[in-house]
């Protein structure tokens, strides 16, 4: 890696903490694009980029994840029921989606759901849809049925969920800064049950070599880490006094940024588009 790439990923580190403890949102849907960009240029092909930059975006949040827990659980705001009850369904839909579908679809596919994906939570995030004011989280199977919705379709998209779990647990009536203190939590069983699938996957298709653990780019990995798990706690201590939703709005605007970025990744490696 050169000292340009090393900067950058310590950047990325950093500015993903922050947003994983600021909004419970993993950091991932941040890295993705950048890391794709980063891996794509000079360090991998364009099509192992795309698995590359998921995996390790998610391996970072394994680690960002339990920092900022610690923070926001220090704030009294975690609601450890609710992560017990969600993280059965979450480590199933993580095993699925990083050890089974995810070795099998192409990089112009991974990045085309993940530019939807990211374009919708973005839309999602500028909503401000009141829910019923009776509406509850729901029983046992429906908690499963719902963290493994939000482990599977975080897999795909290389993020700690929070983009599903935040919006389900505010759409239940869960205090919204509550929901990003348990989002934050749940990162943690996201980004275990994905990141062994990656690594099990990835080993039956790329091996171990030249820095790639499966799909993992470990040296980028312990970069990203380094920054990340410093910059978690800031992000979650600003969380309770900072204008959150005025800061969601922003975030929206990134995320449509990111989404037609990846958009027009696909549409290059489906050659729709030259490049």
């Amino acid at each position: 890696m050169t000292t340009l790439t090393i900067i950058a990923l310590l950047c990325l580190g950093a500015f993903g903490g922050f947003m994983a403890g600021l909004l419970g949102v993993g950091g991932g849907m941040v890295l993705v694009p950048f890391l794709t960009l980063l891996f794509g240029t000079s360090l991998m092909s364009p099509d192992l980029a795309v698995h590359s930059a998921i995996a390790t975006s998610m391996g970072m949040i394994l680690f960002t994840s339990i920092s900022s827990m610690r923070a926001h659980h220090r704030q009294g705001a975690v609601l450890w029921s609710v992560v017990f009850t969600l993280a059965p369904g979450i480590l199933l839909g993580g095993l699925l989606s990083g050890g089974a579908v995810f070795a099998y679809l192409h990089g112009a596919a991974l990045s085309l759901f993940f530019a939807l994906f990211v374009g919708y939570s973005g839309m999602n995030m500028l909503r401000n849809k009141k829910p019923k004011p009776s509406r509850q989280l729901p029983g046992m199977v429906g908690r499963t049925a719902a963290g493994t919705g939000i482990g599977f379709i975080s897999g795909l998209v290389g993020a700690g969920g929070g983009f599903l779990s935040v919006p389900f647990m505010v759409w239940c009536n869960v205090p919204l800064r509550n929901a990003v203190a348990t989002s934050a939590a749940l990162g943690f069983p996201i980004a275990l049950s994905n990141s062994f699938g990656y690594i099990l996957s990835g080993i039956r298709e790329v091996g171990v070599h030249d820095g790639m653990l499966g799909y993992v780019y470990w040296p980028a990995l312990i970069l990203l880490v380094i920054m990340s798990v410093l910059m978690a706690p800031v992000g979650a201590r600003m969380a309770h006094t900072l204008p959150v939703d005025k800061l969601r709005k922003v975030f929206a605007g990134l995320l449509f940024a990111l989404a037609a970025y990846m958009l027009f990744k696909a549409l290059q490696q489906f050659g729709v588009l030259g490049g």
